[in-house]
């Protein structure tokens, strides 16, 4: 073994200490929904943005806030309505003038200009305001009045969203969705999870999540992510999956009927990263297919789209790509 592979060694088995730390401390705060803490865990280590839908009241928002919190990233909160405008995210040129009388501009930042931002609601906002927070999430800067402004780093967006059945919501565009690194879907906690979170969180004290890592850890621990192998066998289930999603020529009769349109790179450069981000979290030197399995809806479901004939059969798309993960099982 080289000394290279032995120092990523040690900085795996380091940085997989705190994340369970992490993990424990999130514990404190979120009752239940271990499957969505570790799908935004891994957003965050994968250097994504991530999407969390669901009904209101599922602790979306404290989800997000004690991830800050945990990591030691200067957060911030957007409530998107609908008379939200794009300036009031990225900010805006004002014109000043001094005690001598000469005028100028002053860009003053909007909350964008954070490491994590929490778009609360966000398909509740027009699509184009939604459509101010595209060239951030992708580029990690904004332009305004063509000159252009770096975001901090790491940057991320947490956005939550409303089923799109609920009154007042607008559908995000595909460029945007396509943005988000993962869907989460957010359901009800369980029996016992719903009684724990009931007792702990209505007494006079709730406790403190504490910092477990600094934003240069994270910074760290995604620059580790990108460094850990992969082997061929899981590269092509990641290959071989994406494109059976395709309709077209060569995609089974269920998928020509079920799906409109299918997955492009983005969602096999999305299970890559993503596949390594989850061994890491879990104390893993290298990604299995089994993470394949488990990332491939929450990678998947917003990058495909179904058929009406399909939606009109109650099919969902989590079906689809259930039945897509089937020859890796």
């Amino acid at each position: 073994m080289d000394d290279t592979t032995d120092a990523t060694l040690q900085q795996i088995d380091a940085i997989g200490r705190s994340l369970t730390a992490v993990k424990a401390a999130i514990g404190q705060a979120i009752f239940g929904q271990e499957d969505v803490i570790e799908e935004t865990l891994v957003t965050i280590l994968s250097g994504g943005h991530g999407l969390l839908v669901g009904v209101p009241g599922l602790a979306k928002t404290r989800l997000v806030e004690t991830i800050g919190r945990v990591f030691g990233l200067a957060e911030k909160r957007v409530q998107f309505t609908p008379d939200l405008m794009p300036a009031d995210i990225i900010g805006a040129e004002v014109l000043e003038e001094s005690e001598t009388g000469r005028r100028s501009f002053r860009f003053i930042k909007g909350p964008i200009f954070c490491q994590l931002l929490m778009a609360d609601e966000i398909n509740r906002a027009s699509p184009r305001t939604q459509s101010a927070l595209l060239q951030a999430m992708q580029e990690h800067e904004v332009t305004v009045t063509g000159e252009r402004h770096e975001l901090p780093s790491p940057f991320h967006v947490l956005a939550t969203q409303n089923p799109l059945e609920q009154e007042g919501t607008y559908p995000l565009p595909e460029a945007q969705l396509d943005r988000f690194l993962l869907q989460i879907n957010v359901d009800y906690p369980d029996l016992s999870s719903e009684r724990h979170m009931l007792i702990h969180t209505t007494g006079f004290n709730e406790e403190t999540v504490p910092q477990v890592m600094s934003a240069l850890d994270v910074q760290a621990a995604q620059q580790l992510v990108r460094r850990m192998p992969v082997g061929d066998g899981v590269i092509d289930a990641i290959l071989d999956l994406v494109r059976r999603a395709r309709p077209g020529e060569e995609a089974s009769p269920f998928i020509n009927q079920s799906v409109s349109w299918g997955p492009g790179p983005r969602a096999s450069q999305a299970l890559m990263l993503t596949s390594r981000a989850r061994a890491l979290l879990q104390g893993r030197l290298a990604p299995s297919i089994d993470d394949i399995i488990a990332l491939a809806p929450p990678v998947m479901r917003h990058r495909m789209a179904l058929t009406f004939s399909a939606r009109a059969d109650g099919v969902t798309m989590d079906d689809v790509i259930k039945r897509l993960c089937e020859p890796l099982l």
